[in-house]
């Protein structure tokens, strides 16, 4: 027998400061049986970043085709397409040219710098890619808050990430590995 997948409803409220985006959401997102608290909430985190109208979950980790995140325009071309983990080159590759923007946030410390450092120089000419860090003990810290319902803000501002949840705050700690040379 197949295990479902859990679904959480999330009310994240956003307030970038820096992009002029306020906004509240109602999300309802599918925690995939292989999928661990800490990468659901990264997804959550990357929605937060990245907050817009049209910005949509794919449709999970075991579709190769699609990102974990993305936002389309009304034509149906990809403006932005986000990626969590550690992607081999062609995917990166591929999601370059597929959209606009690429971004892909790794979380999984040492591991991820290892990533990095065999793929930076490789990767160093697609202007449209952008790589961060979140360190691993925000990582925890976030899936601390992971539940089937969730209230969470963010505010974004100065380079600077909170996310709470009415008993905690997590200030969320990222690092640009590689910063896109042009926006979509």
């Amino acid at each position: 027998m197949a295990l479902k997948a859990t679904i959480h409803r999330v009310q994240l409220q956003v307030a970038d400061m820096d992009r002029h985006y306020y906004a509240d959401h109602a999300l309802t997102v599918a925690q995939h049986p292989s999928e661990t608290d800490e990468r659901m909430m990264v997804r959550l985190l990357a929605f937060a970043l990245n907050a817009d109208e049209a910005l949509a979950f794919g449709r999970g980790v075991s579709t190769e085709d699609e990102p974990d995140l993305w936002r389309r325009d009304l034509t149906g071309e990809i403006e932005q397409w986000i990626q969590l983990g550690q992607p081999d080159e062609k995917s990166i590759r591929r999601a370059c040219g597929r959209a606009g923007e690429v971004v892909l946030y790794t979380y999984s410390g040492h591991g991820a710098a290892l990533w990095w450092d065999s793929l930076a120089g490789k990767l160093g000419t697609l202007d449209n890619l952008t790589v961060i860090a979140i360190a691993p003990e925000t990582v925890q810290s976030l899936a601390g808050m992971a539940a089937k319902g969730m209230n969470l803000s963010a505010t974004l501002q100065d380079d600077t990430v909170w996310l709470a949840d009415g008993e905690q705050a997590v200030e969320v700690t990222l690092e640009v590995l590689k910063a896109a040379t042009r926006q979509a």
